[in-house]
């Protein structure tokens, strides 16, 4: 079956395009997905890049949807024809993939395979941040970096649901507007003004409850500059690259505030916080409350495009390959 793989070339490692591999039945507790969609995610590119250390070859992609095609033994809770998503199940850049069943979770007849595969990592990741890592209350005043990305819109949408006055950065006119559109109460192009001062000025100088980071190298040191005292800073990606190593001091001359690098992976502890997660997500999309926005759509032999497209930092919502 097609798949987009990750080889080593001259040192570096490369997306290529699909390479056929041999199909292999479901064992005990999986079942076999005929994919419609997968997503494309940064945390793809820390994969293929290094950054997060992975055995080479491999097939990448950690999200999709699509159609169950064989249960393994001891499956019970699905069946052929089932329409099923996951975001924690390697390999997901093919046609054909084999995914753990407890981690295939059902797709409401109102939600499309598409905007299932486009929902579940970037929405599960925008609901435990503004669930668990920082639970936004009403009232919070928040940050959100990278507002018209794909967490982005997310966590705009889930934090004004929650009470919160939002804090968005953008970097163009363009991205300002989605930003708008998804909620956000206040906007900063930090192309062209300094979003430390900025934001400062919008909270009277107090700072905000919480920053929700994406972006890393380049925007820690004014987040954590624009957190008021005992806020949290959640470092939950680099897309510009690693912080350095932080001096603990930093966090108490800042204020005695928090900082974590969180991950989805410690967010779906078990199958039973995975559903919880997803059900308040779906149940979201599928009536309306939360809207995702499919912005690039990628053959699966162009997957080395969507990862260079992602990592220019000039996409704004979800992209997906299509096998």
């Amino acid at each position: 079956m097609p798949q987009a793989i990750v080889v080593s070339v001259n040192g570096g490692p490369e997306v290529l395009v699909p390479t056929e591999v041999p199909s292999r039945e479901p064992g005990a507790g999986e079942v076999l997905v005929r994919v419609a969609a997968a997503g494309v995610n940064f945390i793809d590119t820390y994969q293929r890049g290094g950054v997060y250390k992975v055995p080479l070859p491999f097939t990448p992609g950690l999200e999709g949807a699509g159609t169950v095609e064989a249960v393994g033994p001891e499956v019970t809770t699905l069946a052929v024809g089932d329409r099923v998503a996951w975001a924690q199940s390697i390999g997901s850049y093919a046609d054909q993939v084999i995914v753990p069943a407890a981690w295939a979770v059902p797709v409401p007849a109102a939600v499309t395979d598409e905007t299932a595969a486009a929902t579940l990592l970037q929405g599960l990741t925008a609901h435990y941040l503004v669930t668990s890592t920082h639970p936004v209350r009403e009232g919070d005043t928040v940050l959100v970096h990278a507002a018209a990305g794909g967490v982005g819109l997310l966590l705009v949408q889930l934090a004004k649901s929650r009470g919160a006055r939002v804090i968005g950065t953008v970097s163009t006119p363009d991205k300002e507007r989605l930003a708008r559109e998804a909620g956000a109460d206040e906007v900063i192009r930090y192309t062209e003004e300094d979003f430390v001062t900025r934001t400062k000025a919008l909270t009277d100088g107090t700072g905000v409850a919480a920053v929700y980071d994406g972006v890393g190298a380049t925007t820690f040191d004014g987040s954590l500059a624009v957190l008021k005292p005992r806020g949290v800073l959640a470092l939950f990606g680099g897309s510009s690259g690693p912080v350095p190593p932080v001096d603990p001091q930093r966090l108490n001359a800042a204020g005695s505030v928090f900082l974590t690098r969180p991950t989805l992976a410690h967010h779906l502890a078990t199958p039973e916080e995975n559903r919880w997660r997803v059900d308040e997500v779906f149940g979201a999309v599928a009536s309306g409350d939360l809207r995702v926005s499919i912005t690039g759509r990628y053959a699966l032999s162009d997957a080395r495009q969507a990862h260079e497209d992602l990592e220019s930092r000039k996409t704004t919502g979800k992209l997906l390959l299509l096998p």
